[in-house]
């Protein structure tokens, strides 16, 4: 089975490190959408040892705290689904009262049309906050 994880090519990347990398998701109605992503195919946490399952997981919080201080939204989702996808990996998605899915998850039907307005410089400043949170 091919993975598009494991080949991904055109990220929008934001950082990256010995074992996983963060991407901007391309994704004009859920701005500051960001996926944290285990380098190897891994499908589950339990297939890491502890160690790394922490290291991973400080990265999906480094994610989170950048994108609350870069995006500064309601509410932050934290979803690792992989259905789809069985390559471990985290979703950090900034949610607004006036996104077009809220308050319902984003994979659900819209309620409305999205008025979440997107910052033009929101990958330097994320990529920039995320490097600080990393390194904190």
């Amino acid at each position: 089975m091919s993975c598009e994880l494991c080949t991904a090519s055109g990220e929008n990347l934001l950082w990256s490190g010995q074992h996983s990398r963060v991407v901007l998701v391309d994704d004009v109605d859920f701005p500051g959408f960001c996926r944290v992503i285990w380098n190897e195919h891994v499908k589950e946490m339990t297939d890491l040892p502890a160690q790394m399952r922490e290291k991973f997981m400080q990265t999906v919080f480094a994610v989170e705290s950048a994108v609350r201080e870069i995006m500064r939204p309601e509410k932050i989702n934290l979803a690792s689904l992989g259905n789809i996808t069985p390559h471990l990996h985290w979703h950090v998605i900034p949610r607004y009262s006036n996104d077009k899915c809220f308050p319902n998850p984003i994979w659900s039907a819209p309620l409305r049309s999205s008025n979440v307005s997107l910052a033009t410089d929101i990958q330097t400043r994320l990529s920039t906050s995320i490097l600080n949170n990393i390194a904190a």
